[in-house]
């Protein structure tokens, strides 16, 4: 009971002799399964010689067609990618990552409004305008009888021009001597 094996013989192995250690046949259920034996491997020879013959035919198709292997590897991989984005699993992982970049882009969103808040704050504060007078009046003191006033970005870019003024003038004189 127990030791008995049932298995089904692997391909190649010799199913009449498995057959013969499981179970005791007749001599004659012996001739009639080595008959069916014999019939099953002549229609494996038949269906692989068919096989063999349908794809060299099926080459010669895709020949005359001009399909080459690597647009058949295209074809593939565009079918397997339809199949991949219509599953649910794919479907739901898309909206979870759109809707989490909807909101990745909202937060930057605030964050910028907040830092921009920020700065306004900053440039309206006291320590701000402080700054801002001490680096107009010695504005006024270094550029002369310039008016007084403007702002920050005002007194940046009369020092770059003063800066720029500098280097035409350096250039100038080398090109003099």
């Amino acid at each position: 009971g127990l030791l008995r094996s049932d298995s089904i013989p692997e391909v190649g192995e010799d199913a009449a002799a498995t057959v013969g250690m499981t179970e005791t046949l007749s001599e004659e259920e012996q001739d009639e399964l080595r008959k069916e034996l014999a019939k099953v491997e002549e229609e494996i020879q038949t269906l692989s010689q068919v096989l063999a013959a349908k794809e060299k035919h099926l080459a010669e198709i895709k020949r005359k067609l001009g399909i080459n292997s690597l647009q058949e590897l295209r074809q593939n991989i565009t079918k397997s990618w339809q199949d991949v984005t219509s599953t649910t699993a794919y479907k739901r992982t898309s909206e979870t990552l759109s809707q989490a970049g909807q909101k990745a882009s909202a937060a930057f969103s605030t964050v910028g409004s907040v830092i921009t808040k920020k700065f306004e704050d900053v440039r309206n504060s006291p320590t701000f305008k402080s700054f801002e007078e001490k680096v107009e009046n010695l504005k006024s003191k270094v550029g002369g009888n310039k008016p007084a006033g403007g702002d920050f970005g005002e007194v940046l870019n009369s020092a770059a021009n003063a800066s720029a003024t500098e280097t035409i003038a350096e250039q100038t004189e080398e090109e003099t001597h």
